[in-house]
């Protein structure tokens, strides 16, 4: 057998790319997020990169406003390996800020603006930032452990920053008319207006940046347990810009810059990397959108704007598809539906197919592989029900507990490794060993098959895994059943500790008309379903909860049945 054999026996996969998909991208060891960025900036610098509340921001004028930040932050004791945390959803100032601290040679923390106090202060305190950056509507939830974290400095955001005279008017109505800014004590904290201002004078200096540096400190876990920060060095992300743009950009070819709405939120590494990045390296931008959770809003944005690439999740899809002001825009410009996150539903993905006449194409990441995996082909005609193939320069293999390989098409965890995949846990060693397999894999923590093309299919978390009478039982299979039902919106499945099977299967039903009943749902499980995965439970609830990403939180629900 030779190499190609060799290589083709490994990795299935590449036999199927879609045209003009390279095996490998580049080696980019040296390549930095801030070199990425100062080529786009150069070679752009006229075109749009970011558009928020209708307001245009070019290549130019974000370039001149990271670096006020870099000059301010440099001006102010800010080195190399510094951290810096940005508590904000898709303003316009997120970008100009995360590439500030980058140029600064510094590490950006990303922090999810819903967070609690108490959430805040264990993830400040385990990222000991120097600086934090927050949208001044959440000042409030600082200000509660103000006293507990160890920051030298709060600067104080406004929606409206970098808006110009609009952002003017924003700010009013924001602070004045929707009176969405509680009051907050936080001595000594600077607005970002004011930094500005004292940045004005000042120039950035340079700073010797390799990609082995780290550039973001990105928690994940929390929805299973303490959030850990995963360590992405700039390499890591570049690679993943690189996987991406080589993935997609044969599809969109175009006389006009790819336009990106970016309503999932940029303090989450699919949108960072999937949106911003990917826009930045390709000369696009980025539509931000600053509340996803207003659907209304979100649709009348869509209305009134061309864009040609689309990134959500399977929630978002599902809340947009039954909006009917979705029915009144033009899709035709629209090259790519893409989703990731959590698992695309097939009722959802099948409504969007009628909607839009498009397909979503699904992938599948974790923030600790920066975060793209694999892709479906861009060309594909119908949903899949996989999330595709591995992209360039990653290795797939799906094992048992033990760690070694399982046969093609039988379940096990899937494990990865390419240039994407993190350099660990922040200060985490132990947890960092145990993520890795022997031979240098990522464990991803879901379960998966391979299917004989190399596509990859997720068959659930491991974690979330229910065993009833020793069945196996996923919940995303009961949930893509429940919400085949014409008379429910969303479901989710938990498993229970019960005395007679172990467990028991407890389902949470949104019910998008108000006389589903009870017998209805199990009439149509029992249909559908073998006897050990028929929920035991049905509880109806006016919502879910959600992650910062729209992903639903089994956690949670498990924690309020035991509450």
């Amino acid at each position: 057998m030779n190499v190609s054999d060799q290589v083709q026996a490994a990795r299935p996969w590449i036999a199927h790319y879609p045209p003009g998909v390279p095996a490998e991208i580049e080696p980019q060891n040296n390549s930095t997020l801030v070199d990425l960025w100062r080529r786009s900036r150069d070679l752009y610098g006229s075109r749009v990169a970011l558009v928020s509340f209708g307001v245009r921001m070019t290549y130019a004028e974000l370039g001149a406003a990271a670096d006020r930040v870099t000059a301010w932050l440099q001006n102010n004791g800010f080195a190399k390996g510094d951290r810096a945390a940005i508590m904000a959803p898709n303003v316009m100032a997120y970008p100009a800020i995360l590439l500030g601290i980058l140029q600064a040679g510094g590490i950006a923390v990303n922090i999810n603006p819903l967070y609690t106090s108490r959430e805040l202060e264990g993830q400040i305190l385990d990222a000991t930032p120097r600086f934090l950056f927050v949208l001044e509507n959440f000042a409030a939830t600082v200000a509660a452990v103000r006293e507990k974290l160890q920051l030298e400095r709060v600067i104080l955001v406004a929606p409206g920053d970098l808006l110009g005279p609009k952002g003017l008017l924003i700010n009013f109505v924001s602070r004045h008319i929707k009176k969405a800014v509680p009051k907050a004590d936080l001595p000594g904290a600077l607005t970002f207006a004011a930094m500005r201002r004292q940045a004005k004078a000042l120039k950035p200096r340079p700073v010797a940046i390799s990609g082995d540096d780290l550039a973001v400190l990105q928690y994940t876990g929390g929805t299973t347990g303490t959030a850990k920060g995963a360590v992405l060095l700039h390499r890591n992300i570049a690679a993943n810009a690189e996987q991406n743009i080589a993935w997609f950009a044969p599809t969109l070819k175009s006389d006009q810059p790819s336009v990106s709405v970016t309503a999932l939120p940029l303090y989450h590494i699919y949108a960072m990397t999937a949106c911003l990045w990917f826009q930045l390296r390709m000369g696009g931008s980025c539509l931000l959108i600053a509340n996803p959770r207003d659907i209304d809003g979100l649709v009348k944005t869509l209305q009134k704007s061309h864009f040609t690439f689309f990134n959500g999740v399977n929630t978002l899809y599902n809340a947009l598809v039954d909006h009917p002001g979705m029915r009144t825009i033009d899709y035709g410009p629209v090259a790519i539906f893409a989703a990731g996150g959590m698992a695309v539903q097939p009722a959802v993905a099948r409504k969007w197919r009628q909607l839009t006449g498009k397909p979503i194409i699904e992938g599948y990441g974790l923030s600790e592989t920066s975060p793209v995996l694999c892709v479906n082909r861009p060309d594909i005609e119908e949903f899949t029900g996989t999330v595709g193939y591995p992209v360039s320069s990653t290795e797939i293999s799906i094992r048992d507990p033990s760690g070694a390989a399982v046969p093609m098409g039988e379940p096990g965890e899937i494990c990865a490794r390419g240039p994407q995949v993190m350099a660990g846990y922040w200060d985490r060693p132990m947890a960092t060993e145990a993520a890795m397999t022997a031979d240098g894999f990522f464990r991803t923590g879901d379960a998966g098959v391979m299917l004989p093309d190399g596509q990859i299919k997720i068959v659930d978390r491991l974690k979330d895994m229910i065993i009833v009478s020793g069945f196996k039982v996923y919940p995303n299979e009961i949930e893509e059943i429940l919400v085949e039902h014409p008379k429910v919106r969303e479901a989710a499945v938990i498993g229970r500790p019960f005395a007679a099977t172990g467990e028991e299967v407890v389902a949470f039903i949104v019910p998008r008309e108000q006389d589903l009943a009870e017998h209805d749902l199990r009439a149509f499980c029992r249909e559908r379903l073998t006897g050990y995965k028929m929920p035991r439970e049905f509880i109806f609830r006016d919502e879910l909860p959600k992650s910062n990403v729209g992903k639903i939180l089994r956690r949670s629900l498990k924690d309020s049945l035991s509450s």
